[in-house]
């Protein structure tokens, strides 16, 4: 009964990515630079499997207990508003920066959505790139 009463949105889940493998997988991906952190984006072609994320916070940010408070502040966000914004079949990974500590955690939530939202640019042919000497 309590759990009826917390949530009016329907419930939507995000699975986690766990293994070594899984992260250096959506490093092949596209990436969006944020002033908070960066996102990279695996789409995974499987339009029917739910949505995968994780977390990386390095080491040159601070000690352990900083570092678990980024994570604690990243997954929360997710889990309050960027959940709905996430497309089914894609594989997330944002990269903390160190202002992750800082931040109001409305512009930290704000634009965790709007990146992970954000349609990739269109990049130039890799054959197009001939010099002209």
């Amino acid at each position: 009964m309590a759990g009826d009463l917390t949530n009016e949105r329907s419930k939507k889940t995000v699975g986690r990515l766990k293994s070594r493998p899984q992260f250096l997988a959506v490093r092949q991906g596209e990436k969006r630079k944020g002033s908070l952190f960066l996102i990279e984006v695996l789409d995974r072609k499987l339009s029917d499997a739910e949505p995968r994320v994780g977390f990386t916070v390095t080491k040159k940010h601070g000690n352990a207990v900083e570092r678990n408070r980024m994570r604690r502040r990243l997954k929360e966000a997710v889990r309050l508003n960027a959940v709905f914004a996430m497309q089914p079949g894609h594989d997330y990974v944002v990269v903390a920066r160190r202002d992750v500590l800082t931040a109001p955690f409305e512009k930290l939530a704000s634009e965790l959505a709007q990146r992970i939202e954000s349609r990739p640019r269109h990049k130039r042919p890799e054959t197009d790139r001939s010099r002209k000497v």
